[in-house]
């Protein structure tokens, strides 16, 4: 085992046992928790070392650089894509045909087209439904910071469901940055409520995933119900640069 590889495994084993004691404190199965390794603008053979060294799920923020990955690694097939960042309607191909899980579809324009392209690619592509909790114009997603507009998003949700191409799981989102963990708790309580409102009024979907919680705050989010949480830094190390989302 090289040295990249055995530092990345301390870190993701380091992470794991952070994961289940969050998710005991809260009265819940440590196997409910999935952890996503956020790879991007990391370079390749980074990533290969993090799959050498156990990680399972693999978080990508840019479509084109994640496409490269996979199709460097295409070999390794045990691996889970997820695209985690904020996709342009012309980049849809790109994720409906690479990536087996998306966390970030934040409109209905990008839904359809996504929708369309699995459809031609025989493919049924699992998202979660990106929402802005934070009223940060900078953030991308449904607008959800005012509670009393939920209903507003209803049609869009509906019209989103309808799409045979698309699996709906959950939802996810991205708070604002905090100086602290607890910063995030009230914000991760949000997108709780907020889902547990979207399984109300759609009883037939599936909204039982929740995709929240990064590097400096991932146990508060699993304490306040994460089914996913996206960790780089802390596993991989540091980039060149930082983006939403991990």
């Amino acid at each position: 085992m090289s040295d990249l590889v055995e530092s990345i495994r301390e870190r993701y084993l380091k992470a794991l046992d952070k994961i289940a004691d969050a998710a005991k404190r809260s009265g819940r199965s440590p196997e409910a928790v999935k952890l996503v390794v956020v790879t991007k603008t990391q370079p390749v053979e980074v990533v290969r070392a993090a799959i050498e060294a156990g990680a399972s799920i693999l978080g990508e923020n840019y479509a084109e650089e994640g496409v490269t990955k996979i199709q460097s690694l295409q070999n390794l097939s045990a691996v889970e894509w997820h695209m985690i960042g904020h996709v342009q309607s012309r980049k849809a191909p790109l994720v409906a045909g690479n990536f087996n899980f998306m966390h970030s579809l934040d409109s209905l324009k990008l839904a359809k087209r996504l929708d369309r392209f699995c459809g031609e690619a025989e493919r049924v592509l699992p998202v979660l439904l990106e929402f802005n909790v934070g009223e940060e114009e900078s953030k991308s997603g449904w607008e959800a910071f005012d509670e009393t507009r939920w209903g507003g998003v209803l049609d869009e949700v509906s019209e989103v469901l309808a799409l045979p191409n698309l699996q709906v799981r959950g939802l996810m989102s991205m708070p604002p940055l905090g100086e602290n963990a607890e910063f995030s708790r009230p914000y991760f309580q949000k997108l709780k409520r907020l889902r547990d409102f979207f399984a109300g009024q759609f009883p037939q979907a599936e909204f039982s995933e929740l995709s929240m919680g990064t590097s400096s705050d991932y146990e508060v989010a699993i304490e306040e119900g994460a089914t996913f949480v996206r960790i780089g830094t802390a596993i991989v190390g540091p980039r060149s640069y930082k983006t939403e989302h991990e």
